[in-house]
């Protein structure tokens, strides 16, 4: 690819061309939110989740910030800003890597195998640690409280708090904007 905006395009165009509902946030292709669904045979199976995408002007060669609108009990997902603690998207992001990338391997691992030795969420880390039934416990709490369900039957308790506002989101303070992780 020639430049940095034809690769944003074409990725986001994989993106909406793919089984991925996408909603555009300012009719751009910077930000936006895409329906994510827990991988088969996780604690997170049948849950659906609406994550935010923010692409920087130097994608591909700086990497999407992610973060979980719908909240989500994860260690490495922090609860009030939903940023995610992932080293293969803060750290180690290549060129080599797309969008499809970031939903169909990389937050598929994370739901998968968790890693409560770097936590966002200290408190579902040391549950995950002490006590591997309460923690997977409330794990299902959330997805049933929280999550869509993938027969699109509404999440139980639908308050205000299912979703982060705009305004919690997009914090000026720069450790909570979701891709980046806590110093």
């Amino acid at each position: 690819m020639s430049s940095p905006s034809k690769r944003r395009e074409m990725d986001f165009m994989k993106l909406m061309m793919s089984d991925y509902k996408v909603e555009t946030i300012n009719d751009g292709m910077q930000e936006f939110y895409v329906e994510f669904h827990g991988p088969n045979d996780s604690l997170y199976q049948g849950g659906v989740w609406k994550v935010r995408v923010e692409l920087p002007d130097a994608y591909p060669y700086k990497s999407p910030s992610i973060g979980f609108i719908t909240k989500i009990y994860h260690p490495n997902v922090d609860e009030m800003s939903g940023s995610v603690c992932l080293d293969v998207i803060n750290q180690t992001w290549s060129p080599m890597f797309d969008l499809l990338n970031v939903f169909e391997s990389f937050l598929p691992q994370l739901l998968l195998y968790p890693n409560p030795s770097d936590p966002l969420n200290g408190e579902a880390a040391a549950l995950m640690m002490r006590d591997r039934p309460a923690y997977e416990q409330r794990v299902k709490e959330y997805c049933e409280k929280y999550a869509r369900h993938e027969s699109g039957e509404e999440p139980g308790g639908n308050s205000s708090e299912e979703e982060l506002s705009d305004e919690e989101y997009g914090s000026s303070d720069e450790e909570t904007v979701p891709g980046n992780p806590d110093p």
